[in-house]
Protein backbone atom coordinates (compact mmCIF):
# COMPACT_ATOMS: atom_id res chain seq x y z
CA UNK A 1 0.00 0.00 0.00
CA UNK A 2 2.37 2.30 0.90
CA UNK A 3 4.45 1.92 -2.73
CA UNK A 4 1.23 2.47 -3.87
CA UNK A 5 0.60 6.06 -2.27
CA UNK A 6 3.68 6.84 -3.25
CA UNK A 7 3.26 6.35 -6.96
CA UNK A 8 2.50 9.88 -8.51
CA UNK A 9 -0.21 8.30 -10.74
CA UNK A 10 -3.12 11.01 -10.70
CA UNK A 11 -3.92 13.56 -12.34
CA UNK A 12 -3.15 17.29 -10.46
CA UNK A 13 -6.05 18.17 -9.09
CA UNK A 14 -7.66 21.74 -9.24
CA UNK A 15 -6.25 22.90 -6.67
CA UNK A 16 -2.55 21.77 -7.02
CA UNK A 17 -2.80 23.32 -10.51
CA UNK A 18 -3.99 26.43 -9.04
CA UNK A 19 -1.50 26.33 -6.03
CA UNK A 20 1.35 25.66 -8.59
CA UNK A 21 0.32 28.77 -10.80
CA UNK A 22 0.28 31.25 -7.80
CA UNK A 23 3.54 30.32 -7.20
CA UNK A 24 4.94 30.93 -10.65
CA UNK A 25 4.92 27.57 -11.75
CA UNK A 26 3.61 27.36 -15.12
CA UNK A 27 4.40 25.45 -18.62
CA UNK A 28 6.80 27.80 -20.26
CA UNK A 29 7.58 27.43 -23.70
CA UNK A 30 11.09 29.14 -24.22
CA UNK A 31 10.53 28.96 -28.28
CA UNK A 32 7.52 31.26 -27.54
CA UNK A 33 9.38 34.36 -26.82
CA UNK A 34 11.70 33.88 -30.00
CA UNK A 35 8.85 33.30 -31.61
CA UNK A 36 6.99 36.73 -30.64
CA UNK A 37 10.64 38.57 -31.64
CA UNK A 38 10.31 36.82 -34.80
CA UNK A 39 6.79 38.28 -35.20
CA UNK A 40 7.30 41.73 -34.33
CA UNK A 41 10.61 41.48 -36.67
CA UNK A 42 8.23 40.50 -39.01
CA UNK A 43 5.98 43.31 -38.59
CA UNK A 44 8.59 46.45 -38.60
CA UNK A 45 10.41 44.65 -41.68
CA UNK A 46 7.26 43.65 -43.74
CA UNK A 47 5.55 47.15 -42.93
CA UNK A 48 7.32 49.86 -41.39
CA UNK A 49 10.98 49.32 -43.02
CA UNK A 50 9.73 51.16 -45.93
CA UNK A 51 8.26 54.21 -44.27
CA UNK A 52 11.32 54.26 -41.96
CA UNK A 53 13.62 54.12 -44.68
CA UNK A 54 11.91 57.33 -45.95
CA UNK A 55 11.74 59.26 -42.43
CA UNK A 56 15.65 58.61 -42.02
CA UNK A 57 15.96 59.88 -45.67
CA UNK A 58 14.15 63.14 -44.91
CA UNK A 59 15.67 63.51 -41.76
CA UNK A 60 19.12 63.51 -43.45
CA UNK A 61 18.77 64.67 -46.63
CA UNK A 62 19.74 68.66 -45.30
CA UNK A 63 22.65 67.23 -43.54
CA UNK A 64 24.12 64.73 -46.57
CA UNK A 65 22.92 67.02 -49.90
CA UNK A 66 23.19 70.74 -48.51
CA UNK A 67 26.26 70.59 -46.00
CA UNK A 68 26.90 73.98 -46.96
CA UNK A 69 24.20 75.68 -45.61
CA UNK A 70 24.88 74.20 -42.26
CA UNK A 71 26.90 76.93 -39.69
CA UNK A 72 29.44 74.96 -38.29
CA UNK A 73 30.40 76.25 -34.69
CA UNK A 74 30.25 74.04 -31.02
CA UNK A 75 26.70 75.16 -30.24
CA UNK A 76 25.15 74.51 -34.02
CA UNK A 77 27.07 71.23 -33.54
CA UNK A 78 25.02 70.22 -30.22
CA UNK A 79 21.89 71.10 -31.96
CA UNK A 80 22.45 69.61 -35.14
CA UNK A 81 23.24 66.27 -33.35
CA UNK A 82 19.89 67.01 -31.15
CA UNK A 83 18.01 67.36 -33.84
CA UNK A 84 19.18 63.45 -35.27
CA UNK A 85 18.83 61.55 -32.31
CA UNK A 86 15.67 63.17 -31.79
CA UNK A 87 14.32 62.56 -34.95
CA UNK A 88 15.71 58.85 -34.77
CA UNK A 89 14.26 58.36 -31.54
CA UNK A 90 10.51 59.43 -33.14
CA UNK A 91 11.45 56.79 -36.29
CA UNK A 92 12.08 54.20 -33.76
CA UNK A 93 9.61 54.41 -31.38
CA UNK A 94 7.06 52.65 -33.21
CA UNK A 95 8.89 49.81 -33.84
CA UNK A 96 10.22 49.81 -30.55
CA UNK A 97 6.67 49.95 -29.12
CA UNK A 98 5.79 46.91 -31.58
CA UNK A 99 8.74 44.39 -29.86
CA UNK A 100 7.85 45.60 -26.19
CA UNK A 101 3.75 44.45 -27.31
CA UNK A 102 5.15 41.18 -28.81
CA UNK A 103 7.55 40.52 -25.80
CA UNK A 104 4.75 41.34 -23.22
CA UNK A 105 1.94 39.11 -25.34
CA UNK A 106 4.28 35.92 -25.29
CA UNK A 107 3.96 35.33 -21.37
CA UNK A 108 0.33 35.88 -21.17
CA UNK A 109 -0.66 33.96 -23.36
CA UNK A 110 1.17 31.24 -22.04
CA UNK A 111 0.26 31.86 -18.38
CA UNK A 112 -3.30 32.51 -19.94
CA UNK A 113 -3.59 36.23 -18.39
CA UNK A 114 -0.91 38.62 -16.51
CA UNK A 115 0.70 36.63 -13.83
CA UNK A 116 2.77 38.47 -11.07
CA UNK A 117 4.81 36.25 -8.18
CA UNK A 118 7.09 38.60 -5.81
CA UNK A 119 9.43 35.61 -4.96
CA UNK A 120 10.33 34.46 -8.63
CA UNK A 121 11.28 38.42 -8.61
CA UNK A 122 14.05 38.21 -5.48
CA UNK A 123 17.30 36.31 -6.16
CA UNK A 124 17.83 32.70 -5.11
CA UNK A 125 20.80 31.85 -3.44
CA UNK A 126 20.58 28.02 -4.35
CA UNK A 127 20.95 28.99 -7.99
CA UNK A 128 24.32 30.67 -7.23
CA UNK A 129 25.66 26.94 -6.33
CA UNK A 130 27.99 25.60 -8.21
CA UNK A 131 27.18 21.98 -7.96
CA UNK A 132 23.12 23.09 -8.49
CA UNK A 133 24.93 25.20 -11.63
CA UNK A 134 26.60 21.51 -12.73
CA UNK A 135 22.94 19.74 -12.08
CA UNK A 136 21.32 22.37 -14.05
CA UNK A 137 23.85 21.87 -17.08
CA UNK A 138 23.73 17.87 -17.09
CA UNK A 139 19.90 18.04 -16.65
CA UNK A 140 17.27 16.32 -18.63
CA UNK A 141 15.61 19.25 -19.72
CA UNK A 142 19.08 20.99 -20.95
CA UNK A 143 19.77 17.88 -22.85
CA UNK A 144 16.03 19.06 -24.85
CA UNK A 145 17.17 22.51 -25.21
CA UNK A 146 20.19 21.14 -27.00
CA UNK A 147 18.25 19.43 -29.51
CA UNK A 148 16.02 22.24 -30.10
CA UNK A 149 18.81 24.13 -30.45
CA UNK A 150 19.93 22.12 -33.11
CA UNK A 151 17.10 21.87 -34.72
CA UNK A 152 16.93 25.34 -35.25
CA UNK A 153 20.27 25.86 -36.05
CA UNK A 154 19.74 23.02 -39.00
CA UNK A 155 16.14 24.34 -39.85
CA UNK A 156 17.61 27.90 -40.55
CA UNK A 157 20.84 26.78 -42.11
CA UNK A 158 18.99 24.81 -44.53
CA UNK A 159 16.74 28.05 -45.26
CA UNK A 160 19.66 30.11 -45.67
CA UNK A 161 21.50 27.55 -47.74
CA UNK A 162 18.00 27.27 -50.52
CA UNK A 163 17.88 30.89 -50.25
CA UNK A 164 22.17 31.21 -51.18
CA UNK A 165 21.41 29.18 -53.88
CA UNK A 166 18.63 29.87 -55.97
CA UNK A 167 19.63 34.07 -55.87
CA UNK A 168 23.58 33.24 -56.78
CA UNK A 169 22.49 35.21 -59.96
CA UNK A 170 21.32 38.31 -58.88
CA UNK A 171 24.35 38.07 -56.07
CA UNK A 172 26.97 38.48 -58.73
CA UNK A 173 24.94 41.31 -60.28
CA UNK A 174 24.27 43.30 -56.98
CA UNK A 175 27.69 45.35 -58.02
CA UNK A 176 26.38 46.91 -60.97
CA UNK A 177 23.33 47.59 -59.77
CA UNK A 178 21.69 51.02 -58.27
CA UNK A 179 21.95 51.54 -54.48
CA UNK A 180 17.97 51.86 -54.22
CA UNK A 181 17.61 48.36 -56.17
CA UNK A 182 20.26 47.17 -53.46
CA UNK A 183 18.32 48.24 -50.72
CA UNK A 184 14.90 46.77 -51.96
CA UNK A 185 16.61 42.99 -53.05
CA UNK A 186 17.57 43.13 -49.29
CA UNK A 187 14.57 44.13 -47.75
CA UNK A 188 12.73 41.53 -49.62
CA UNK A 189 15.55 38.70 -48.77
CA UNK A 190 15.41 39.70 -45.05
CA UNK A 191 11.32 39.77 -45.12
CA UNK A 192 11.55 36.48 -46.98
CA UNK A 193 13.90 34.74 -44.53
CA UNK A 194 11.72 36.06 -41.57
CA UNK A 195 8.48 34.79 -42.82
CA UNK A 196 9.50 31.26 -43.38
CA UNK A 197 11.67 31.11 -40.38
CA UNK A 198 8.54 32.58 -38.83
CA UNK A 199 6.40 29.53 -40.10
CA UNK A 200 9.08 27.20 -39.03
CA UNK A 201 9.31 28.36 -35.62
CA UNK A 202 5.69 28.57 -35.06
CA UNK A 203 5.17 24.37 -35.70
CA UNK A 204 8.31 24.44 -33.56
CA UNK A 205 6.93 26.20 -30.74
CA UNK A 206 3.69 24.68 -30.94
CA UNK A 207 4.95 20.81 -30.44
CA UNK A 208 7.44 22.88 -27.76
CA UNK A 209 4.46 23.53 -25.96
CA UNK A 210 2.84 20.69 -26.12
CA UNK A 211 5.77 19.19 -25.06
CA UNK A 212 6.47 21.40 -22.12
CA UNK A 213 2.60 21.34 -20.80
CA UNK A 214 3.26 17.19 -20.83
CA UNK A 215 6.16 17.54 -18.66
CA UNK A 216 4.91 20.26 -16.06
CA UNK A 217 1.84 18.01 -15.49
CA UNK A 218 3.76 14.89 -15.26
CA UNK A 219 5.48 16.92 -12.43
CA UNK A 220 2.39 17.97 -10.80
CA UNK A 221 1.31 14.17 -10.76
CA UNK A 222 -0.54 13.21 -7.09
CA UNK A 223 -0.46 10.01 -5.31
CA UNK A 224 -3.34 8.49 -3.92
CA UNK A 225 -2.69 9.48 -0.75
CA UNK A 226 -1.77 13.31 -1.66
CA UNK A 227 -5.63 12.93 -3.48
CA UNK A 228 -6.96 12.01 -0.19
CA UNK A 229 -4.98 14.63 2.29
CA UNK A 230 -6.45 17.43 0.30
CA UNK A 231 -9.54 16.34 0.03
CA UNK A 232 -9.90 15.83 3.74
CA UNK A 233 -7.86 19.55 3.91
CA UNK A 234 -10.71 20.82 1.83
CA UNK A 235 -13.35 19.81 3.36
CA UNK A 236 -12.58 21.33 6.74
CA UNK A 237 -12.31 24.47 5.15
CA UNK A 238 -15.65 26.84 5.63
CA UNK A 239 -15.03 28.32 1.65
CA UNK A 240 -14.68 24.98 0.20
CA UNK A 241 -17.50 24.00 2.31
CA UNK A 242 -19.81 26.78 1.28
CA UNK A 243 -18.70 26.22 -2.06
CA UNK A 244 -19.59 22.73 -2.28
CA UNK A 245 -23.28 23.37 0.12
CA UNK A 246 -23.76 25.79 -2.94
CA UNK A 247 -22.92 23.70 -6.04
CA UNK A 248 -25.08 20.88 -4.69
CA UNK A 249 -28.16 23.47 -4.41
CA UNK A 250 -27.79 24.67 -7.93
CA UNK A 251 -27.87 20.66 -9.12
CA UNK A 252 -30.54 19.80 -6.81
CA UNK A 253 -32.97 23.00 -7.92
CA UNK A 254 -32.20 22.31 -11.67
CA UNK A 255 -32.89 18.41 -11.30
CA UNK A 256 -36.25 20.23 -9.79
CA UNK A 257 -36.58 22.49 -12.92
CA UNK A 258 -36.38 19.45 -15.13
CA UNK A 259 -39.17 17.54 -12.96
CA UNK A 260 -42.04 20.49 -13.51
CA UNK A 261 -42.65 19.56 -17.74
CA UNK A 262 -43.61 16.01 -16.26
CA UNK A 263 -45.90 17.28 -13.31
CA UNK A 264 -49.91 16.98 -13.01
CA UNK A 265 -50.37 20.31 -11.59
CA UNK A 266 -49.03 23.44 -10.17
CA UNK A 267 -50.64 24.77 -7.10
CA UNK A 268 -49.96 28.06 -5.96
CA UNK A 269 -51.17 31.00 -3.42
CA UNK A 270 -50.85 32.42 -6.03
CA UNK A 271 -47.63 34.42 -5.95
CA UNK A 272 -45.05 33.46 -2.92
CA UNK A 273 -45.41 29.68 -3.03
CA UNK A 274 -45.78 27.09 -5.59
CA UNK A 275 -45.73 23.05 -5.74
CA UNK A 276 -45.53 20.82 -8.88
CA UNK A 277 -47.49 17.42 -7.84
CA UNK A 278 -47.17 14.15 -9.89
CA UNK A 279 -49.24 11.14 -9.69
CA UNK A 280 -49.34 7.96 -11.29
CA UNK A 281 -52.33 5.43 -10.11
CA UNK A 282 -50.85 2.66 -11.55
CA UNK A 283 -47.37 2.65 -10.03
CA UNK A 284 -47.89 5.54 -7.58
CA UNK A 285 -50.24 4.71 -3.80
CA UNK A 286 -50.56 9.10 -3.40
CA UNK A 287 -49.62 11.78 -5.64
CA UNK A 288 -45.79 12.82 -5.36
CA UNK A 289 -43.93 16.69 -4.51
CA UNK A 290 -41.53 16.79 -7.70
CA UNK A 291 -40.68 20.34 -7.51
CA UNK A 292 -41.27 23.54 -5.15
CA UNK A 293 -40.29 26.82 -4.33
CA UNK A 294 -41.16 30.25 -2.66
CA UNK A 295 -41.15 33.83 -4.61
CA UNK A 296 -38.66 33.49 -7.60
CA UNK A 297 -38.78 29.75 -7.42
CA UNK A 298 -41.83 29.51 -7.41
CA UNK A 299 -42.24 32.26 -10.05
CA UNK A 300 -39.88 29.95 -12.38
CA UNK A 301 -41.93 26.96 -11.49
CA UNK A 302 -45.36 28.72 -13.01
CA UNK A 303 -43.34 29.61 -15.81
CA UNK A 304 -41.66 26.37 -16.77
CA UNK A 305 -45.40 25.04 -16.07
CA UNK A 306 -47.04 27.53 -18.72
CA UNK A 307 -44.62 26.43 -21.50
CA UNK A 308 -45.21 23.35 -20.91
CA UNK A 309 -48.83 23.29 -20.60
CA UNK A 310 -48.96 21.92 -17.43
CA UNK A 311 -51.99 23.33 -15.19
CA UNK A 312 -51.27 25.89 -12.80
CA UNK A 313 -54.40 26.05 -9.71
CA UNK A 314 -55.08 28.69 -6.90
CA UNK A 315 -54.84 26.95 -3.48
CA UNK A 316 -53.64 29.25 -1.13
CA UNK A 317 -53.63 26.96 1.89
CA UNK A 318 -52.85 23.50 0.39
CA UNK A 319 -49.51 25.28 -1.17
CA UNK A 320 -48.48 26.81 1.92
CA UNK A 321 -49.31 22.94 4.14
CA UNK A 322 -47.59 21.36 1.07
CA UNK A 323 -44.23 23.54 0.96
CA UNK A 324 -44.16 23.87 4.86
CA UNK A 325 -44.55 19.94 5.80
CA UNK A 326 -43.55 17.55 2.36
CA UNK A 327 -40.07 17.27 1.07
CA UNK A 328 -39.05 17.17 -2.84
CA UNK A 329 -39.97 13.38 -3.68
CA UNK A 330 -41.97 12.54 -1.18
CA UNK A 331 -45.76 11.50 -1.08
CA UNK A 332 -48.47 13.54 -0.03
CA UNK A 333 -49.31 13.14 3.77
CA UNK A 334 -52.88 11.60 4.32
CA UNK A 335 -54.23 14.85 5.91
CA UNK A 336 -53.92 16.48 2.51
CA UNK A 337 -55.41 13.76 0.36
CA UNK A 338 -58.71 14.85 0.06
CA UNK A 339 -57.96 18.40 -1.27
CA UNK A 340 -55.14 16.72 -3.15
CA UNK A 341 -57.29 14.59 -4.72
CA UNK A 342 -59.97 17.31 -5.38
CA UNK A 343 -57.34 18.95 -7.55
CA UNK A 344 -56.10 15.76 -9.66
CA UNK A 345 -59.71 15.11 -10.31
CA UNK A 346 -60.44 18.21 -11.47
CA UNK A 347 -56.89 18.50 -13.78
CA UNK A 348 -58.46 14.98 -15.16
CA UNK A 349 -61.60 16.11 -16.03
CA UNK A 350 -59.76 19.02 -17.82
CA UNK A 351 -57.51 17.11 -19.44
CA UNK A 352 -60.19 14.93 -20.44
CA UNK A 353 -62.62 17.35 -21.77
CA UNK A 354 -59.35 18.95 -23.83
CA UNK A 355 -59.01 15.53 -25.47
CA UNK A 356 -62.95 15.17 -26.26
Amino acid sequence: MADDDGDKSEEPTGKRLTDARNEGNLAQSTEAKALASLLAALVVVGLMAPGMATDVQRLLYRYIEQPHVLEVTPDSIRGLLLDVVLGLGLVLAMPLAVVLVFGLAAPIIQYKGFLWVPKKVMPDLTKMSPLQGIKRVVSAAQLVEFIKAMVKITMLGTVLMLMFWSDLKEFENLPQLDLVIILQYVHDRTYQLIFITVLMMTVLTFADYLFVHWRWKEKLKMSKQEVKDEHKQQEGDPHIKARLRSLRMSRARKRMMAAVPAADVVVTNPTHFAVALKYDQDSMSAPVLVAKGVDLVAKRIREIANENDVPVVENPPLARALYATVELDQEVPPEHYKAVAEIIGYVMRLKGKLAN
